[in-house]
């Protein structure tokens, strides 16, 4: 009989698989990274305890192209910095994927929110653009342009917190205690230049990153960067805290409801 590929595999064959993984090559991505403070408040809402704000209300988005040899992605991100006791990283409220493949072992082993969506960085020149959009609205705009080199940083060590959770067969909670996860990114820099620019922030009640307004500019940056990633569960943590922010992992029609705050700035 013909090998029925979704048979179970042989132990030496998840041997081999397991040692392709550990010989991955770097793999190198382009992106624009922007940073700016937003209003402290708004940090500390969207924190699901036991992350708490850190002394300064940053916000950063992250939007690149990444050189997979025959399968180029799309990755973004849009995160605020927390703070877990004494470990400072950034919490994650959204990362678009351009593609499926992408999204599951992020989703499965880390519990990282990623979700489909559009990704974009362009150049022309100087010029410089990057978006990041679902469901048809780029909720997250860059552009400007290239003012200059600045120095390449030696490699850094970056956390980065996700909670990993199933949610319940019947509708209702959890089917296990949630974790928060420790991801630690080793991150390596080959180029890196200053953008004179903006970030432009649009409504969108599936991905409200417009409640994190822009209150002042700390730096837009293009880069060339390669990276690693590991992860440890740091601590089981209460159902009961984090299910009023479940709904940030999901598209949840519930949110229709969810209207943007009464004199909430606007930009287009």
């Amino acid at each position: 009989m013909a090998r029925v590929r979704y048979g179970a595999r042989t132990e030496a064959e998840g041997a081999a698989a397991r040692a392709a993984a550990a010989r991955l090559p770097d793999i190198w991505s382009t992106g624009v990274v922007a940073v700016w403070e937003t209003d402290p408040d708004a940090v500390a809402a969207v924190l699901p305890p036991p992350l708490g704000p850190t002394g300064r209300p940053l916000v950063r988005v992250t939007i690149s192209k990444v050189d997979l040899p025959g399968y180029p992605l799309g990755a973004g991100s849009v995160s605020v910095a927390a703070a877990h006791g004494d470990t400072e990283g950034w919490y994650p409220l959204v990362m678009p994927m351009t593609h499926e493949r992408a999204l599951i072992g992020g989703r499965e082993v880390f519990g990282e929110p990623k979700k489909l969506g559009e990704v974009v960085v362009e150049r022309d020149g100087i010029v410089v653009g990057a978006r990041l959009a679902r469901h048809g609205i780029a909720f997250v705009e860059v552009r400007g342009a290239v003012s200059g080199p600045l120095p390449v940083p030696g490699p850094a060590e970056k956390t980065d917190f996700y909670f990993k959770f199933l949610p319940g067969v019947d509708g209702s909670g959890f089917d296990a205690d949630p974790v928060l996860v420790h991801c630690l990114r080793r991150e390596k820099v080959r180029k890196l230049e200053r953008i004179t620019g903006d970030v432009v922030l649009r409504e969108s009640m599936y991905d409200p990153v417009a409640d994190l307004p822009v209150r002042r500019l700390v730096e837009i940056t293009l880069g060339e960067k390669t990276s690693d990633q590991r992860g440890r569960v740091a601590e089981r943590v209460s159902a009961e805290a984090l299910l009023p922010y479940v709904h940030q992992r999901y598209d949840d029609p519930a949110q229709i409801l969810d209207g943007p705050p009464e004199g909430s700035a606007r930009w287009s």
